[in-house]
C-alpha cells in the first residue's frame, strides 16, 4: 500500500511557505539571527522565525494558547483549505493527527518557575500543565479543526518531526484512519538552548557542517506539517517510498562513534522501499556540525552508499529545529524532489567554509552545480539523542515500494 505525502505547510528562518524554502536552500543567503538574551549574555546565532504570527482563532482553548501552538497554527494556514476538504471527504472521527516536539508549551510556565527560583509567592500563578504536554501540538490540532480521530505526540528528540511522519504511515497501513495530519514543531526555548550550552556543544558562530573547522551548532525554531493519505489528494502528492529507524543506544546524548544505528536505520529505509542504494539521488543529512554527528555520519553514508551520493546539510539555513528538523528536513526534501517546486532539478549547495575534515569518511557534498542525475528519489536523516535514528525516503514515484 503506497501513503502519499501531500504538499507541506513548514515556516522557518528561511519564511513561509514551501516555495520560500526552496528558493532559500536553493540560491542560499545568511538566515540566522544573532541574539544574546538567551545564553547567559553570550552572542550566538538562531535560526529564528521573523514576523508576528497568526493569531489564535476566537474558538481555540485558552490551554492550547503557547508559542509553539501558534507557530505551528500559522503553519497550518497554509493546508487549512485542505483540511476542510478532507472533513468533508472523510468522517472527522477518520482523520489523525501525529505531531512531534521535544519541548512543546513548556516555555509558558517560565515565569511560574522563575518565581520558585526566586523564593516568591507563587499562589496566584497557575501552572499550564496542558501547555507542557508533550501531545499538547497534536490536542491542539485535533481541537481547532474539531477531529475526532487518533491523536497523539511523538517526542524522540531531533527525531520527532520524522517519527511522525513514520507513525502516521502505519495508521494508515493498519486502516486506523483514511488521512492523518502530521510533522514536527519546536519553537527557541532557553531550557533546550541552554541545556545545549551546557553539552558545549552551540557553535560561536555559524555551523559548519563537515568542515575541519566546525564547532558545533545553530538552534533554530520551525512549524512543518503534512497531509498524509492513501491516495494523492488534488494538487502535488509524493510517495513516502520508505522508512527506517534504529537505536543504537550508545550514549545519552552521544551517538555511536562508527555510526552503526545511523547505518541500520538507511539501510532498513532502503529494504522497506525495495531499493538500491544506487537508487538514492540526494541526501537531505542530519548534518549538526558536531565534532561527533558529522564523523559518525560520513561513516554511516560512506558505508551505505559509498563516496558518490549527492549530499548536503540544510541545518546552516535553518539552524537545528530539534523536534520539529525531520519533519522540516523532510519537507526540504519533498520540494527538491517536486518538479513544481524545483523544475530545473537544482540541487541545494553545501553551506560551509569547503574545508574538509580528512578524519572524516567521504562523502560527495554539493555544490552550485549539483544536479538531479537519475530519478528523482531521495533520502532525509535524523539522529538524535539516546541513539534514536531515523530515515525517511521520498520519491516522484512509487515503483519499488512494498
Amino acid at each position: 500500500m503506497t501513503v502519499y505525502l501531500n504538499k507541506p505547510a513548514v515556516i522557518s528562518a528561511l519564511g513561509r511557505g514551501l516555495m520560500a524554502h526552496i528558493e532559500g536552500i536553493l540560491s542560499p543567503e545568511p538566515t540566522l539571527t544573532p541574539r544574546s538574551d538567551l545564553v547567559h549574555g553570550n552572542t550566538l546565532f538562531f535560526g529564528e522565525v521573523c514576523g508576528s504570527l497568526r493569531e489564535f482563532a476566537e474558538h481555540i482553548s485558552s490551554q492550547h494558547r503557547s508559542r509553539n501552538n501558534q507557530l505551528l497554527w500559522d503553519a497550518l494556514a497554509q493546508i487549512e483549505p485542505q483540511i476542510e476538504l478532507l472533513k468533508q471527504k472523510f468522517s472527522a472521527d477518520r482523520i489523525a493527527v501525529i505531531m512531534g516536539t521535544s519541548v512543546s508549551g513548556a516555555d509558558e510556565n517560565l515565569p511560574l518557575f522563575q518565581q520558585l527560583a526566586n523564593h516568591q509567592c507563587i499562589e496566584n500563578t497557575k501552572f499550564l500543565q496542558q501547555t507542557q504536554l508533550h501531545s499538547d501540538p497534536a490536542d491542539f490540532v485535533k481541537q481547532a479543526y474539531d477531529l475526532q480521530g487518533v491523536a497523539y505526540g511523538v517526542s524522540t528528540a531531533c527525531t520527532s518531526g520524522a517519527r511522525a511522519l513514520m507513525s502516521a504511515a502505519r495508521l494508515l497501513r493498519l486502516g486506523l484512519c483514511d488521512a492523518v495530519i502530521c510533522g514536527g514543531v519546536d519553537t527557541l526555548s532557553p531550557l533546550t538552548i541552554n541545556g545545549f550550552y551546557a553539552l558545549e556543544v552551540l557553535s560561536g558562530s555559524h555551523a559548519n557542517p563537515f568542515s575541519r573547522h566546525r564547532d558545533g551548532i545553530n538552534i533554530g525554531e520551525a512549524a512543518a506539517a503534512f497531509i498524509a493519505t492513501r491516495e494523492p489528494l488534488e494538487g502535488e502528492s509524493l510517495p513516502l517510498l520508505g522508512y527506517g529507524a534504529s537505536s543504537d543506544a550508545y550514549h545519552m546524548s552521544s551517538p555511536h562513534p562508527d555510526g552503526v544505528g545511523a547505518a541500520a536505520a538507511f539501510q532498513a529505509a532502503l529494504n522497506f522501499a525495495k531499493l538500491s542504494y544506487e537508487s538514492i539521488g540526494w541526501i537531505n543529512l542530519h548534518g549538526t556540525g558536531t565534532v561527533h554527528n558529522d564523523r559518525m555520519e560520513s561513516r554511516a553514508v560512506a558505508q551505505i552508499f559509498g563516496s558518490q551520493t549527492p549530499s548536503t546539510s540544510t541545518k546552516p539555513l535553518t539552524g537545528h529545529t530539534l523536534g520539529a528538523a525531520g519533519a522540516l528536513e523532510a519537507a526540504l526534501l519533498w520540494g527538491v524532489v517536486s518538479r513544481e517546486c524545483n523544475l530545473s532539478g537544482k540541487l541545494p549547495p553545501q553551506v560551509w567554509d569547503g574545508e574538509r575534515d580528512e578524519q572524516l569518511s567521504e562523502i560527495y557534498l554539493t555544490d552550485t552545480n549539483s544536479y538531479w542525475q537519475n530519478q528523482r528519489i531521495g533520502a532525509s536523516a535524523s539522529f538524535a539523542f539516546g541513539g534514536n535514528n531515523a530515515v525517511l525516503i521520498i520519491g516522484e514515484s512509487d515503483a519499488g515500494l512494498g
